[in-house]
This record gives C-alpha cells, structure tokens and sequence, in this order.
C-alpha cells in the first residue's frame, strides 16, 4: 500500500526525520566579527573580562557618597566639598570621603569613595568649593557597576545561538575579533515537471517559468545553508534518477520541487527512492497545503520532496527544511511570532493541520490578521501576506475574533 495513502501528523514526521539528523555543527570556520552576523555560533563565549570594567557615571552630574545626602532638601539642601573633575575617557585621580564630591560626566569613572551620582539638575554651584545638593540619592543610584553589566566568566552567547548585530557589538566590547561558526550544510534544489522552464525564456501556453527553484535557493541561503541550483528535470524516471544520484553525492542534503504526488507521471518518489537506505519515511502529511510531502534519508542524507504548488512548496520548506538545516548546523529555526486577532471565519477539518496566510492590521490598538483565501498553486497567498497562522490537528476551525499566534515571514 503506498504511504500516501497514510497522512502522517506533521510532529510525527519531524520526529521521524530529525532520529536519522544528529545535531550539529558538521563543519565550523573561524571569521572575523565584522563577517559573523547572521551566523550560527559553534562555540560557547564566556566573558573574557568584566564589563564595563569600571564604575560609571550613566548622569552628567556629581559623584557623591550617597550617605552624605540623605536628608537633602530644598529647604535644607546637603552641602558638599567639590574635589575636582572627572571628565569620560580618563581615569578619576580623586579619592572621595563623607562631604565630599566630584564633578562627574556620562560614562565618566566614578572614583573611590563614592558609590552613586547625583543629577546637576538637583544641585546649585554655591562657589567653587562647595555644591548643595537637594535631593537625596541611594548607593548605586546613576552608577553602573564594573561588573554589573556583564561579570567576568559569565556565559554571554550559547553554542548554536546566530548573532545579532547587539551580540556582535557584545563580542567588539569584550574584545573577542574571531569567533567560531558553523559552516551550512551543501544544499541542492532540484525542479522537475515538463511544465517549468527557466525564468529567463519565454513561456509558451502550458509552460510556467521556475519560480520555486529561486525561492527555495533564497529560503536555504537566509538560513546560512550553501544551496545550489541542479535545474529542471523532465517527467522521465531514467533521467531523473541520474541527476538525483548526482546532487545525493556532492550535497548534504536534497530538495526536489514537484512530482511528490501519485500521479501516473510523478517518477520522484521512485528516483529518491532508489538514493539509498532508509529510504522515505513519510509521504503524505496531515496538513494543508503541504499534503504530498516526502521525507526521505539515504545513506544518512535528508532529501525532501515537496509539492509543486508554489504556496505548498514554501509551506513544506519551513515546516521541515528549515529545521533539519538548523539542526544541521547546531541551531534552532528563528521564529518571530505575534499575537492577533483573527479577522475573518477560517474553517478546517480535524485530524489536519491548516496553515493560511495572513496579513496583518493595526485597528484601536490591537492586531488584526486577515486570512488570505488563496490556492496552493498561486504564490500571492504568500507575496501579499505578513506571516501565516497555524489551525491545530483537532479543531475545525478559528472563529472571527479570536486569538491566534501568527508567525512572521
């Protein structure tokens, strides 16, 4: 009996596949900061120094003992001893006691003997020696610690985490120039249908130039995978089978666009078939659009077969691609998610998965998704949408109105 004739729940097939992907990284490299962006560590950073090393002032004002304002007032202001100076970029060369300040500015030393910074605007310059201070402060106030921003052997950024440009400048201040990142695995994208020809010819009636191969190409990149582009293959079983057993040997992993379902001309579960052991382990899965997956490994390489239709396609990729690249690479899939209400009945059918695309709104305060009824076969489901909602396995829908997760493109 075929395996699509048995639609397989979408977790149970991620299960199914992720057992044959250890976790990685496969491979690593050492780069520069300024080219680590977007990159997957491989390494686990632990803070080489304290940060910012050194007390400092987040107020142009004046560094006190907090003690010696309690009590302050403006009818009975506290009245201190100016020592000096302590301008940002150099070292403070006063030592403080009780009564006793120092002019301070932002990010400026805080110097020994003091443990907070009183604002200028709560003090009056009574001569040159003497300041009143009219408000009190506490110890710590204005101040940040030497170590209260990051401590010293502190675990800063985890081993599979993609930096961001705040993590770069975190590594910049600490510091580190080189880091460690995972290499993404070699990634081939395969069309195939009779139907396809290439985005730079001239369609003729019956034909649609290739789209999905791009799409996939982009999606695999955006995740820091290596994709590479093997073309469109013909409806024919022999030829299939040669381009596939030769994207199988220089990749780390396969994605076939169409000819996943059992028509009478879809060859591309026998060519995956015949890669290698296990072979596939999923075709068919419980959700929509997506339906005619195949999850597949052969000889310890993940090959994917995903539906033609554009919206499916794409669908498919990030439900299961895009996890089994990250966890290739040792890292997991960023998922920017918003809470929304649902603008519009969207009906399903237990026992599936639903996955429609919305576009969001913005009315008296709160998010609205719109769902966009569109087909699989039609790629503007996607172009025009913000994100999309998931309708879980056992409901029959999502009313007007209520509250949903959407997960942004």
């Amino acid at each position: 009996m075929s395996l699509f004739l048995s639609l397989t729940p979408r977790v149970e097939a991620w299960d199914k596949l992720k057992e044959h992907i250890a976790v990685g990284p496969r491979e690593t490299e050492t780069v520069t900061i300024e080219d680590a962006v977007n990159r997957v560590l491989a390494q686990d950073i632990m803070a080489p120094v304290d940060l910012p090393g050194f007390s400092r002032s987040t107020k142009d004002g004046y560094a006190v003992l907090a003690s010696s304002t309690f009590g302050a007032s403006q009818g009975l202001p506290a009245l201190l001893s100016l020592k000096g100076r302590i301008n940002m970029g150099e070292s403070a060369k006063v030592s403080l006691r009780p009564d006793e300040c120092a002019a301070i500015a932002t990010g400026g030393m805080v110097p020994e003997g003091a443990d907070a910074v009183v604002m200028e605007e709560v003090c009056e310059v009574l001569d040159d020696e003497t300041i009143a201070v009219t408000q009190p402060v506490a110890p710590g106030e204005n101040v940040v610690g030497e170590d209260e921003d990051i401590p010293s052997g502190t675990l800063v950024l985890s081993r599979g985490s993609k930096l961001r440009p705040p993590d770069i400048g975190a590594l910049a201040a600490m510091g580190i120039t080189e880091v460690e990142v995972a290499v993404g695995p070699r990634v081939a994208v395969i069309s195939t249908g009779d139907e396809l020809t290439g985005i730079l010819e001239d369609p003729v009636p019956g034909q649609i130039r290739d789209g999905n191969a791009y799409a996939l190409y982009s999606s695999v990149k955006a995740l820091g995978g290596r994709p590479k582009l093997w073309g469109i293959v013909r409806d024919e079983y022999e030829v299939m089978r040669e381009v596939f057993a030769k994207a199988h040997a220089e990749s780390d992993m396969v994605i076939v666009s169409g000819g996943s379902s059992i028509g009478e001309r879809d060859f591309t579960r026998q060519a995956i078939q015949s890669l290698g052991e296990p072979g596939i382990l999923v075709h068919g899965a419980a959700i929509k659009p997506g339906k005619p997956t195949i999850l597949a490994v052969a000889e310890g390489k993940p090959v994917f077969g995903l539906p033609g239709h554009p919206m499916s396609c794409l669908v498919v990729f990030n439900l299961f691609c895009a996890p089994a690249i990250a966890r290739w690479m040792g890292a997991t899939v960023d998922r920017l998610e918003i809470s929304a209400r649902l603008g519009a009945n969207v009906p399903s059918i237990a026992g599936r998965e639903d996955f429609v695309s919305v576009k969001l709104r913005e009315q008296d305060g709160e998010v609205w998704a719109e769902p966009i009824f569109s087909k699989s076969a039609v790629i503007s489901g996607l172009v025009y949408a913000d994100g999309i909602m998931r309708i879980p396995l056992e409901a029959e829908g999502v009313e007007f109105g209520e509250k949903i997760t959407v997960k942004l493109f």
